[in-house]
């Protein structure tokens, strides 16, 4: 049985992936609930696969369901396509799209097949991530609500001590004053 690993890139930051590998076997709901998982997505949107090339263009659709919409040849659907049956080259391409309002887009590339399976996988799994991904809703620091703890206890939306608008408290040149001084002796 062949194990298909894929890296699932997001859209706008090729530095964001998660490595997922899934058997040939499998279908695309599965490679679907995997990429969520990885991402901390929830399954709440709608959802579909596109068929792509090197150019990441995009092919036929796999789709999570026919959703109400126009298409030019019906769509393919997740629960019912195999993998394996749209692994047309050896570096296949895929282009993924959750939450149709947010447009949260994924790249997918196969990037090994193996024969062997691990039993000590269960698969779908993710194998490998890198970077910090995106949080689905809003956005969400490392620090979490700590935050705002710091931003109060430092005041960081006032200017730092140090660093303040020129003039400011009648701060003035010694240059002027001096210059100043000159000028008022010559109407004495």
């Amino acid at each position: 049985m062949a194990i298909l690993k894929f890296r699932i890139y997001l859209e706008e930051d090729d530095a964001v992936y998660r490595d997922i590998v899934i058997r040939h076997t499998q279908n695309f709901q599965d490679l679907h609930f995997a990429i969520l998982k990885a991402y901390e997505f929830d399954s709440k949107h709608q959802a579909t696969f596109y068929r792509s090339n090197d150019n990441w263009q995009r092919g036929r659709e796999i789709s999570f369901e026919k959703y109400d919409k126009t298409y030019r040849v019906d769509p393919l659907i997740m629960a019912e396509t195999v993998i394996g049956s749209e692994i047309q080259d050896t570096n296949q391409k895929f282009i993924y799209e959750y939450d149709f309002n947010k447009h949260w887009v994924f790249l997918i590339a196969l990037i090994s097949v193996s024969k062997e399976e691990n039993s000590k996988i269960t698969y779908p799994a993710v194998s490998r991530v890198e970077g910090i991904g995106p949080q689905q809703y809003g956005t969400k620091s490392l620090l979490g609500d700590k935050f705002a703890d710091i931003e109060e206890k430092y005041d960081l939306t006032e200017a730092s001590d140090g660093f303040g608008e020129e003039g400011e408290d009648g701060d003035v040149d010694a240059d002027e004053e001096t210059g100043s001084e000159d000028q008022n002796a010559d109407f004495e």
